[in-house]
């Protein structure tokens, strides 16, 4: 039986406020003026809060439209889960020892690290445990993998006659959501902040898009800096801005139930979670606690926003939690004689791609971020708020936050009815098996898209997405018309389109390959003067100052030398220049120039992504290809560009690189004429071999050519010099650049990592389970790094990796070398899935073999320079 009564998420709420309400000092009356307000006083603000007062800066304010944890900080699983990937999984160690010092303080949080129990019915979730406990094992997480009699001795009540095997996570935790949060209250508010309730923050005030103050319902508050914790109502407040704010997140309806059990239970009891049932289960009073992540969510308060008494408006659907009940049963029998279970709908803030998002908005500077917590934010919010602070404090974050940052969304993923689509697979896909490149979203599909998108649909792309954006993965030669093509079922062997990619390979280095890369992101940069030039300099570690018509690969470097954005630069004129970024940079990258222009300094940077489709067009024969359309002899220097006719179409861009590092030029096609041309390449290039090429085939070849990714190896913490890059850095120019010092430290004292490109040895690619990424990597049975991306090397028929290596810790002098790298002594082994493969390691890419390369005529003039930017 199901209590069709829900626990009422309004009377805990009410119970919480009166117990709180003892120990809060919140005032009656706003501030006229704060150094920072924060927005919300859920779990999460309380956390900025209190790490902001802990590093001195006690002059905060906290406004809270209603009570103090009135949200749904009080409610969720309570569960801290660690075995997650490395990003994730610090913020989250930080988070348990926050809760851990709150505890030994003589706060009540009902903190029990009672360890947790992850389970696998299938083989390929075995396998995705197994390669979580390859990373996680060397990187300071204990976890073990257990057998099904091992897990029953765990948890005696659980059935596992069908499972293939577990986890056990033995630093994993259970804790009081309430409890923590009002904790966090109260420490933050001895320590200074000042909290306002049944305030509601009604407007952000900007000048010169830089926060003055918030306009709230009782008055104006002036600060330096707001940060916006309000949780559902975030995306909302982010509006009320001007410049508006997109913080692209949407509730979903979470269900969970509490049962009390009719026997006594065994204490105490790990925290279960059988992902292939999509259920969550901890010990709770005298019983279990059962909730789940479901393949199809149900986006919550559907007309519209987010009432301010949520509570009086969450529904029940038993039809929905019939069948979710139901798999919990089966797993647990002991929950088939149980009293009527509670059940609550507790909805949570779940972001289109189930990723926090932190840091500050690339809108307004000093305008911070925390939510999108995606069903539990109590699990971050003691390493988010700690994050936040530092950020705040000191101008930029110390730890890598890449894959939290806001920018990196666009306006188009802010839309409620995209988000409304998108989060209902994302709840779902936090207990889903992700195979890497293999696992495409379903919902909120062909947004955007190249002019070419329809036809290329008609030719057998599969298509896959990033930032919106459908790019054709590969082609399906084997394509029918009508036919409806998706992403076949994943794997962690041998993928099913590895056939397709390897046809697309052959074209690329015999005759000629068709990519459409449209989905780079370009921003044109120009001035009257010579600003351009002269803020490029300043903003470039490369040397701009090159002729007109030519191009350069450059990096743009923060003051630690690490990477902000890799890109090429074309050019144009004296004083205007086109710039060529990875996909994902198009918001990131926009916003970080903008921010870098001197005031008073006459510099335009214009979007410039939309209005271009780009073509590769790769392969020895491409010169004579172009030659033909042109009626011209295509014969463009290295790294430089010119403007040609392609059959009808006027002014198409010819730049001499490839994004593959094989032959071939770019085309950057005014997308008016993208079919005229890319129809007459086809065409006339069926006396050249040509054929229709995916992004994945492209991947592959850059690997090959150890040519770095942007977001894999390249991030803000990785330099030039670590990534093999140093060609890229010009120490010597006479114009000071942003990194500079730092750059012309690391030249002279050495690296403490290097990006090195692996081929394996003894893995059968057929048989075996392949790299993906994330593995760890080992030196005479050290760790001394992980894999950063991995795929096939055609030219060796081999399987390749790139990976960055590092000394172990106790060593004592840390600088990499390369003797140390290449020692004849060192054994090099990769673990996948719990299996180690040997490994060559190289310091550049290894000479290829295939008969295209012997041809000198056909030998490309960018592969010279290693010079193509990541995608």
């Amino acid at each position: 039986m199901i209590n069709r009564g829900l626990l009422s998420p309004q009377k805990v709420i009410q119970a919480s406020h009166e117990a709180f309400r003892g120990h809060s000092r919140a005032m009656s009356t706003i501030p006229t003026q704060s150094r920072v307000v924060i927005a919300g006083a859920g779990v999460v603000a309380n956390s900025v809060a209190y790490h902001l007062v802990q590093s001195g800066w006690n002059d905060v304010t906290v406004v809270e439209q209603r009570k103090i944890g009135s949200g749904t900080s009080h409610f969720g699983s309570g569960t801290l889960g660690l075995f997650k990937p490395i990003s994730h999984r610090n913020v989250i160690w930080y988070s348990i020892n926050l809760y851990k010092k709150l505890q030994n303080m003589g706060y009540n949080v009902e903190m029990k690290q009672c360890g947790s129990l992850n389970l696998a019915q299938t083989k390929d979730r075995l396998i995705a445990l197994k390669r979580r406990v390859a990373y996680n094992l060397p990187t300071g997480l204990h976890c073990e993998l257990l057998s099904n009699t091992e897990i029953q001795r765990k948890h005696p009540y659980l059935r596992v006659d069908d499972l293939e095997g577990g986890v056990w996570v033995p630093d994993d935790a259970v804790i009081n959501p309430k409890a923590i949060c009002d904790a966090l209250a109260l420490l933050a508010q001895k320590g200074g902040a000042n909290y306002i309730e049944n305030t509601t923050v009604t407007n952000v005030l900007t000048n010169n898009n830089c926060v003055q103050g918030v306009e709230t319902d009782k008055g104006i508050i002036q600060c330096e800096y707001f940060v916006n914790c309000a949780g559902m109502w975030a995306r909302e407040l982010g509006l009320h801005c001007d410049p508006k704010v997109r913080i692209p997140a949407y509730p979903a309806e979470h269900f969970y139930a509490t049962a009390v059990l009719d026997q006594d239970m065994k204490h105490p009891l790990p925290v279960v979670r059988c992902y292939d049932s999509y259920t969550y289960a901890r010990e709770y009073q005298n019983g279990l606690m059962v909730g789940w992540f479901e393949p199809e969510a149900k986006p919550a308060f559907e007309k519209g926003r987010v009432p301010k008494d949520w509570p009086k408006h969450v529904k029940q659907d038993l039809s929905h939690f019939r069948p979710l009940w139901q798999n919990a049963v089966n797993r647990f029998p002991i929950l088939k004689g149980c009293q009527e279970p509670q059940l609550v709908n507790s909805p949570d803030n779940f972001t289109p791609d189930g990723r926090w998002i932190l840091g500050e908005a690339p809108e307004v500077k000093n305008y911070f971020v925390a939510c999108g917590m995606n069903g539990n934010s109590l699990q971050g919010a003691g390493g988010i708020g700690k994050a936040i602070s530092e950020w705040i404090i000191e101008g930029e974050p110390r730890q890598d936050l890449l894959p939290f940052i806001l920018q990196r969304f666009l306006n188009v993923h802010n839309s409620r009815h995209y988000l409304k689509q998108r989060i209902k697979e994302v709840v779902g896909r936090h207990y889903s098996i992700l195979y890497p490149f293999q696992c495409e979203y379903k919902y909120a599909r062909e947004l955007r898209c190249s002019p070419l998108y329809s036809v290329l649909k008609t030719r057998g792309a599969v298509f896959g997405i990033k930032m919106a954006y459908e790019r054709a993965l590969y082609f399906d030669s084997t394509y029918e018309k009508g036919q409806q093509l998706k992403m076949p079922q994943g794997t962690f062997f041998k993928p099913k389109f590895f056939d397709f990619v390897k046809e697309e390979y052959l074209a690329c280095i015999e005759g000629v390959g068709i990519i459409d890369m449209s989905s780079f992101s370009k921003i044109e940069i120009k001035s009257p003067g010579n600003e351009a030039l002269q803020y490029l300099q300043r903003i470039c570690s490369n040397d701009i100052d090159v002729p007109v018509g030519s191009i350069v690969h450059t990096g743009m470097q923060n003051v630690r030398g690490g990477y902000e954005n890799d890109c090429m630069l074309v050019r144009q004129t004296a004083n205007s220049f086109f710039m060529v970024s990875p996909t994902s940079q198009q918001t990131r990258v926009y916003e970080w120039m903008k921010r870098n222009v001197s005031a008073n300094t006459r510099v335009d940077l214009n979007d410039l992504t939309s209005m271009y489709t780009v073509l590769n067009v790769v392969g020895p024969k491409s010169t004579q290809l172009l030659s033909e359309l042109s009626n011209s002899d295509v014969k463009v220097a290295p790294f430089s560009y010119m403007k040609v006719n392609v059959g009808y179409a006027s002014d198409v861009m010819v730049m001499s690189f490839t994004h593959t590092g094989e032959p071939g030029y770019c085309l950057y096609i005014p997308s008016e004429y993208a079919l005229h041309v890319y129809y007459k390449l086809m065409t006339v290039g069926r006396d050249y071999g040509v054929r229709d090429v995916g992004v994945l085939t492209q991947r592959y070849m850059r690997l090959e050519r150890f040519i770095p990714f942007w977001a894999e190896e390249l991030n803000s913490f990785t330099t030039p010099y670590e990534a093999g890059n140093d060609w890229s850095v010009r120490l010597d120019k006479k114009e000071g650049f942003i990194g500079k010092e730092a750059l012309q430290n690391q030249s002279v004292t050495g690296v403490r990592k290097r990006l090195v490109f692996f081929h394996f040895n003894n893995i059968d690619p057929d048989v075996d389970i392949w790299p993906w990424g994330g593995e760890p990597l080992y030196r005479n049975n050290e760790f001394v790094g992980t894999v950063t991306s991995a795929g096939y090397g055609f030219s060796a028929n081999k399987l390749i990796c790139l990976g960055f290596i590092s000394k172990p810790a106790k060593v004592e002098n840390r600088i990499v070398t390369r003797d140390y790298i290449l020692a004849k002594d060192a054994v090099y082994e990769v673990d996948i899935a719990g299996h180690r493969f040997s490994a060559t390691p190289y310091l550049h890419a290894p000479t290829t073999h295939s008969p295209y390369h012997e041809k000198k005529e056909y030998r490309p003039t960018a592969i010279k320079y290693k010079s193509d930017i990541s995608t």
